[in-house]
């Protein structure tokens, strides 16, 4: 029987991985402990195995091609499963060892203790739902083990990698004026009523208003902020507004009377998965676990 066999190896990954965050080669160099030429060559023979371009250059630094993006998007969750497989060929099964979890957006709490049970075995999961506000000082701190992040930084000591992103929808009732365009617009979303959580921290909003209305300031938007979910979904099935949601909290409440519209280019929110050293196969374990666990809206 005949096997196939991969030209890329883990510091290929790796590579790739850290180019795609870091956006120059100076500044992968400094990540992967390399010389900028390292980087650079490095980066080429990945390209020569694969006979595609992975990135290219632009005045913001490198961006990834498409076939760059189809990489990135694997690389993570190949290399958690390669850690996970390692992992356990060093433990016992039996042994399940402690982390504590903490998500900077609340919207992850939704779908994100269904997605680890899976881990029972090698991981005994604790949410720490009391440092949402502060992620990356609790993980500096030793109070959590492991953060997943959208807006935050992780400096070194910490470290990091891209997990996997969500989409945010917009959400109205089935008569809103809205309701019959085919997508949203920037314009419209200037023009109604926009229905958001008290729990959206700053990063979040100053992210949604950049993604939709660019660099320029954004125009005086009218604003009604509700504590719960369940207000929020019930103030846009009654027409108050449209509500921009996650499309993991969107999904199980839309119906007849309620749908969801996106923006032409879907308005996407990348996360990352943070960590100590310490917990680097800890992390690698969950990031596996959460590969494609998220539950979407559109395919």
């Amino acid at each position: 029987m005949s096997r196939i066999s991969p030209s890329l190896d883990v510091r290929d990954l790796e590579l790739v991985l850290a180019l795609a965050d870091a956006r120059t080669t100076t500044r992968a160099a400094v990540r992967l402990h390399l010389t900028q030429s390292a980087v650079s060559r490095a980066l080429l023979q990945v390209e020569d195995k694969l006979g595609v371009a992975l990135f290219g250059r632009t005045a913001k630094g490198l961006a990834p091609t498409l076939a760059g993006a189809q990489l990135i998007e694997g690389a993570g969750a190949v290399l958690a499963q390669l850690a996970e497989l390692e992992q356990r060929a060093k433990l016992p099964a039996t042994v399940a060892q402690p982390l504590r979890v903490v998500c900077e957006c609340y919207t992850a709490y939704r779908w994100l203790p269904s997605a680890i049970t899976q881990l029972h075995k090698q991981l005994r999961v604790e949410i720490a739902f009391e440092h949402t506000r502060a992620p990356i000082e609790a993980l500096a701190n030793g109070d959590v083990d492991i953060a997943l992040l959208t807006t935050a930084k992780a400096r070194p000591p910490l470290r990091e990698q891209p997990l996997f992103s969500d989409e945010i929808v917009f959400v109205m009732a089935a008569d809103h004026p809205l309701a019959e365009r085919a997508h949203i617009t920037a314009q419209d979303l200037a023009e109604t009523t926009l229905i958001s959580s008290t729990n959206t921290p700053k990063p979040e909003v100053k992210f949604f208003l950049s993604a939709v209305f660019g660099r320029k300031p954004p125009p005086p938007l009218a604003r009604l902020v509700l504590p719960l979910t369940e207000a929020i979904v019930d103030a846009a099935r009654a027409g108050l507004g449209v509500a921009a949601l996650s499309e993991w909290i969107a999904a199980p409440y839309l119906d007849r009377t309620l749908i969801a519209k996106r923006m032409r280019k879907p308005l996407r929110r990348g996360w990352r998965i943070a960590y100590r050293p310490d917990a680097a196969d800890r992390a690698r374990q969950l990031a596996t676990a959460l590969a494609g666990a998220a539950p979407r809206l559109y395919a």
